[in-house]
Parts: C-alpha cells; sequence; structure tokens
C-alpha cells in the first residue's frame, strides 16, 4: 500500500520480506556475522565527525524540541564505528563482523519503481573490521559466495558487477546486479566467464573481447542493484579514532568493509522478474505460502479435513473459503502467486487438483498424494 514513496507491508508481503531476511541472516550468520539492531535516530555529532551532516546531501534532518539536531539514518558507518571501538581492543578481537536488517531513510528528490527506489526502504548492512588489507580481501570473498548462494535460494541470479565507489569511497567498490528491464543500471558481460562491468566506468564497448577469458564478447543488459561491497580502508576508524594493539604491542587501525543488501528492493526485483500476465509467480523460498487451498461449494468438509491434514505436516496453506465465484477465487490464487493451487470440489470428489502456479496443467492427487509431493 502506498503513501507517496513510502510503503505499508500487509500481511502477504511482510511473510516475504521475513522469509527475504530468513534466506538473508542464515547466509550472514554461517560466515561469521553477528546481527545487532542499530538506531534509525542518528546524533548530529557522529555525522558532523566524518564531515558527512553536510555533504550528504539525501540526508533527512530532524530538529528536537529540545534543541539537538539528529538525522535519519541513510546509511550506519557513523554508528557502527563507534559501536566496534568499544569491542576492538586488540588484533585477537578481529576480524570483527556486525550486520542489521534495519529501515534506511534517503530524501531522494525523484523516488520511483515503486519499492524499487522509495525514500524509505529496508537493507542488510553488514560492517567489518579487519587487520589489513589482504584479510579484507579474504572476507570479501567469503561474502561474494554467501550472497550468491542467498541469490540462488531464491532463484536470482546476480552478476557480480564492477563500479565505483560512490559517496562512499573513492575505491573499487561491486555491485550485484540482476538483469531485468526494470532496472536502472547498464551492464556490460561477459556470456563466458564472470566478468561484468558498469557501463559508467567501462573502458569496454559492447562487442569487444572479454578482457578476462578473451574468449567470450561482452553483452550490454539493464539491471537493478540489489547488493552492493564498499572498501572503506580506514576512514572511519581515522574519523573515530579506533585502533587495536597489533601483536608486537604497536597501535594500527582497522581496515573497514561494507556490505548492504536491499531486502525491500529484492521483494520488487523478484516480481519484475518472475510474473505473468495473471500475477506474481513467487520463488517456492520466499512465497508468502506454499499452498493456495480453494474450496468450492460443497467441498467444504472435504477442504476442512484436508487443510488440517496439510497444517498438521507442516505446510503453509492460504485457504481461500470466501463466498466467491470459482473464476473470482482462480483469478485471485493467480495473482497472489502462490506456487501451488489445490482445489477441492464437488466435481473432484475425493481427490485434489493440483496445479503448478507457473504451468497450466492440473492433475488429480488423493491428500496422501499431496502428502507425499510436498515432502519429495
Amino acid at each position: 500500500m502506498l503513501f507517496r514513496s513510502v510503503y505499508i507491508y500487509t500481511p502477504m508481503g511482510l511473510r516475504v520480506l521475513n522469509k527475504i531476511r530468513s534466506v538473508i541472516r542464515e547466509e550472514m550468520n554461517a560466515i561469521g556475522g553477528q546481527e545487532v539492531l542499530m538506531p534509525s535516530l542518528h546524533p548530529k555529532q557522529n555525522w558532523g565527525q566524518t564531515g558527512a551532516w553536510d555533504s550528504v546531501d539525501v540526508l533527512f534532518k530532524l530538529d528536537s524540541r529540545t534543541g539537538k539536531e539528529y538525522a535519519l539514518g541513510q546509511s550506519h558507518e557513523e554508528i557502527v564505528t563507534p559501536l566496534a571501538k568499544e569491542m576492538i581492543k586488540s588484533y585477537k578481537d578481529l576480524p570483527l563482523a556486525l550486520y542489521q536488517i534495519h529501515w534506511k531513510f534517503r530524501d531522494e528528490l525523484r523516488a520511483k519503481s515503486g519499492i524499487l527506489r522509495g525514500r524509505e526502504f529496508e537493507m542488510k548492512d553488514m560492517y567489518s573490521f579487519h587487520e589489513n588489507q589482504e584479510d579484507f580481501e579474504r572476507f570479501y570473498e567469503e561474502v561474494k559466495k554467501a550472497y550468491l548462494r542467498a541469490y540462488d535460494k531464491i532463484d536470482l541470479v546476480a552478476k557480480v558487477t564492477e563500479a565505483s565507489g560512490g559517496g562512499f569511497s573513492n575505491k573499487i567498490s561491486y555491485e550485484f546486479m540482476v538483469l531485468t528491464d526494470a532496472g536502472e543500471d547498464d551492464i556490460y558481460y561477459c556470456p563466458s566467464c564472470e566478468f561484468c562491468v558498469n557501463s559508467e566506468i567501462a573502458k569496454q564497448k559492447v562487442g569487444d573481447s572479454c578482457p578476462k577469458c578473451n574468449e567470450g564478447e561482452l553483452l550490454e543488459a539493464r539491471a537493478s542493484e540489489v547488493g552492493n561491497v564498499f572498501d572503506l580502508g580506514t576512514k572511519y576508524s581515522k574519523d573515530f579514532e579506533v585502533f587495536y594493539v597489533y601483536a608486537d604491542g604497536s597501535k594500527q587501525q582497522p581496515i573497514m568493509g561494507c556490505y548492504g543488501w536491499g531486502t525491500t528492493r529484492t521483494m520488487g526485483v523478484i516480481v519484475e522478474k518472475s510474473h505473468d500476465e495473471r500475477g506474481i509467480i513467487w520463488p517456492a523460498s520466499v512465497a508468502p505460502y506454499q499452498l493456495v487451498l480453494v474450496s468450492l461449494a460443497g467441498a467444504e468438509q472435504q477442504a476442512q479435513g484436508l487443510y488440517d491434514q496439510l497444517t498438521k505436516a507442516g505446510a503453509e496453506v492460504l485457504w481461500d473459503d470466501r463466498d466467491e465465484s470459482p473464476g473470482k477465487k482462480f483469478a485471485d490464487a493467480d495473482l497472489i502467486g502462490v506456487p501451488v493451487r489445490l482445489v477441492v470440489s464437488e466435481k473432484t470428489g475425493d481427490k485434489v487438483e493440483w496445479k503448478n502456479r507457473a504451468s497450466d496443467k492440473t492433475e488429480l492427487l488423493t491428500a496422501k498424494q499431496v502428502l507425499d509431493k510436498l515432502s519429495s
């Protein structure tokens, strides 16, 4: 539901968002990330300390009745670095990776494309701290693999794309791009290997031989950014005077990395990539429900029995028992995009009609066959 570029996530949308969050949490935890929850309301002092209070033009700024000034967090480097300062004392405390899944606020002049670019949006942002550049690059490779595993789980193919550091860093950064006509970026990529670059900084052009494998010719595609990695160096360590004691007793400042993933944007990209003229086709891993059970007139008792069996077996079932026409129920089931539709009616008798959302084929199954199919 829309309120001028900010959104309400209704029950089914929230279920999808929660499943995206769960996939991300699983992968971040697996590589040693520790989840935290940081405030959205940031003191001006923190942003002033990095020089960003006056240089970041998308920052929402607020005046308190007490005369103090705050910002709504558009990123959390200014908050996580002082936190890490309290946690890092020795080289033995490194590497450290802290992440959260939280809302961000940016005063976009032209918010557009629904939840792909809004003024309020949710992100998973992780920040890592390292003894040296080598360790940061080692960890980056772990994060990269974790991101690609997570995208695979939600049926998205993301290309790791070289890009500029934007407002975060003068160093090269990496973006995770999903090919979609609804995207905002143009990329050049090689069909024969992993090479991919944002067209804005590319030294190559379409049709050039791939500089990495020398086999494929570069293709152009429209893409949407769903994640990114920034090498922040020691900028924030210096701004907040973060030191750790090295093995030889000397004081060093940790190298810092930032790893973003737009959770709400990912939800929008999935819809752009996976739909037809009838509505959404959710991947099973993030669908609000596994099954939508449609009961037609005269089959209410059978539907109740099947619903009880399915839920007892642990299946997520949305039961459409509304007093509506079959056509209305079928159209709504297609619209919301649940992977499997089950229909019970006087016509199906003691059987159940099974239909995958992405297919027009149906089959009649017994309740036991339905349960077996779900567990296979």
